[in-house]
């Protein structure tokens, strides 16, 4: 059995496709390295955070609340006051009681680091028992 491979032409004709088996070969092979090292590549770290069982604790009448507002503008009570005289406010609103507990609330829009200034604030003021106030809820995980 013979195969004739020249037609009687002197130059051979140019092939004009491409032949994508090599590349189809070398797509499923980084696709399989991807499959396999992307999984090894991210970080999971697994935590059971606890959940809280405390009991509703009543509040009294006279209790400080301090309030940051989304545009970071503070309340004390439900009357505004600047930043430079909170502490001047703290002490004109509790007559002076660096005890008294202050009941800190936050905006959810309101960043880590702008309620870490306004604690140091506190803590530069004098008063370091801070309450942070959030949503109660019955679900427990």
């Amino acid at each position: 059995m013979s195969v004739r491979v020249d037609h009687g032409e002197d130059t051979l004709s140019e092939v004009h496709e491409i032949n994508v088996t090599p590349f189809i070969d070398v797509m499923l092979v980084l696709l399989i390295i991807f499959m396999v090292a992307a999984p090894l590549a991210t970080v999971d770290i697994s935590v059971d955070l606890p959940a809280s069982n405390a009991r509703h604790q009543p509040r009294s009448d006279k209790s400080m609340f301090l309030t940051v507002k989304s545009d970071l503008t503070l309340a004390l009570g439900d009357n505004p006051v600047a930043r430079e005289s909170l502490g001047a406010g703290l002490d004109n609103a509790t007559g002076g009681d660096k005890e008294q507990r202050v009941f800190l609330r936050a905006d959810r829009a309101v960043s880590y680091g702008d309620l870490m200034d306004v604690m140091n604030r506190l803590r530069a003021a004098g008063y370091l028992k801070i309450a942070l106030v959030g949503l109660e809820s019955d679900q427990q995980r």
